[in-house]
């Protein structure tokens, strides 16, 4: 889903439009990939542990329902204006910033390298947590809204 983000967006008519559409994409995809770790955190609390490396802990329900809530916003805000992406994006980035470094330490202090610890999905949420502040500011400063008319009401 990631890699096809940027697929999508290449097909973009507007080169000028590039910052935002590709920000659209990339909630998007933020958003169903956190949305689905949400649903398996809450209903396959095992497999989630095993795949990062953990034990079952009660605290995989509170992360799973703050991954599938920010998830959904993240996939709504794919239809809506710059005005509605900003929280969302600070939300995400932030978000991401605490989940990459919570991870790089249990790697470091624990050796857990189990694959959704510290392997491509630890790349992706680095990813997140940069680029999309950078397109944000970007696509504020040329006045992009492709959602409606652009405004949030």
């Amino acid at each position: 889903m990631f890699v096809s983000t940027f697929l999508l967006t290449a097909l973009t008519k507007s080169p000028a439009h590039f910052p935002t559409r590709l920000l659209g994409w990339l909630l998007l995809s933020a958003g169903i990939a956190y949305a689905w770790a949400g649903f398996f955190h809450i209903v396959f609390p095992h497999i989630a542990a095993a795949s990062i490396g953990w034990q079952v802990s009660p605290f995989q329900f509170e992360i799973g329902v703050a991954d599938a809530s920010i998830g959904i916003v993240a996939i709504v805000s794919f239809w809506r204006g710059l005005d509605f992406k900003g929280p969302v994006v600070g939300y995400l980035s932030l978000f991401s910033i605490g989940v990459a470094y919570g991870h790089v330490r249990e790697a470091i202090y624990a050796g857990n390298t189990a694959k959704d610890n510290f392997g491509l999905l630890l790349v992706i949420t680095l990813i997140h947590a940069v680029l999309l502040p950078i397109l944000y500011v970007l696509a504020r400063k040329n006045g992009c809204h492709p959602a409606g008319n652009g405004k949030d009401r």
